[in-house]
């Protein structure tokens, strides 16, 4: 399938009633896809699919179509949300100890490339703190340094352990065994469809 017919796919999946903060909604998509404004399309679906939680679908649907348009960061930022769709979301404020403190010294990628190990309250069969592994992605932030500050959205390796985290609760980063950031957790959401009741 071609990108215009990708886009015309994903914006049959936003709801007619949904508008972003500056009242953008899916017929706005359509004139962009009308006047071949791919890029612009793609990118006001993704504030879309922010406002209103869309199936797998829609995040798979515009995954390939970034992939198409060669636009790999939102690629990867939708196939972040088919992740956040089907698991549930983990948002934290990050901060990450100074170089003379910690094992980081130079900055890292903040779309989900590093893959760092979490404190966050689970322990081994012998009482030890157990670490839990998650991707992180840095939201409105290229880079991350140490000594900086972000908030940040988690993607476990296994979100099953994650369950139990609550707003407020620090949950510590490590890239090895010493502490190379401190978290608060700012939200935590189901996976889409998933009633908290």
């Amino acid at each position: 399938m071609d990108v215009p017919k990708l886009l015309e796919a994903a914006s049959l999946l936003v709801p007619e009633e949904i508008a972003t903060e500056n009242d953008i909604t899916v017929t706005d998509v359509w004139d962009y896809l009308s006047h071949d404004e791919w890029e612009v399309a793609l990118d006001l679906l993704e504030e879309l699919g922010n406002v209103h939680p869309l199936p797998v679908s829609f995040w798979e649907t515009l995954a390939t179509a970034a992939e198409q348009m060669q636009l790999e960061n939102s690629a990867a930022w939708c196939h972040w949300r088919c992740y956040e769709t089907r698991n549930g979301v983990i948002r934290a404020d990050l901060t990450l100890r100074p170089a003379s403190e910690s094992r980081r010294k130079t900055p890292f990628a903040g779309a989900g490339v590093l893959r760092p190990m979490w404190s966050i309250g689970n322990r081994t069969p012998t009482g030890e703190p157990e670490l839990d592994i998650a991707r992180l992605w840095a939201e409105f932030t290229p880079t991350l340094g140490p000594g900086e500050r972000s908030t940040v959205r988690l993607a476990p390796l296994d979100p099953s352990q994650w369950q139990h985290l609550q707003p407020g609760q620090l949950i510590t980063m490590h890239e090895d065994r010493t502490v190379g950031g401190t978290a608060v957790i700012l939200e935590v959401r189901p996976p889409a469809g998933t009633s908290t009741a």
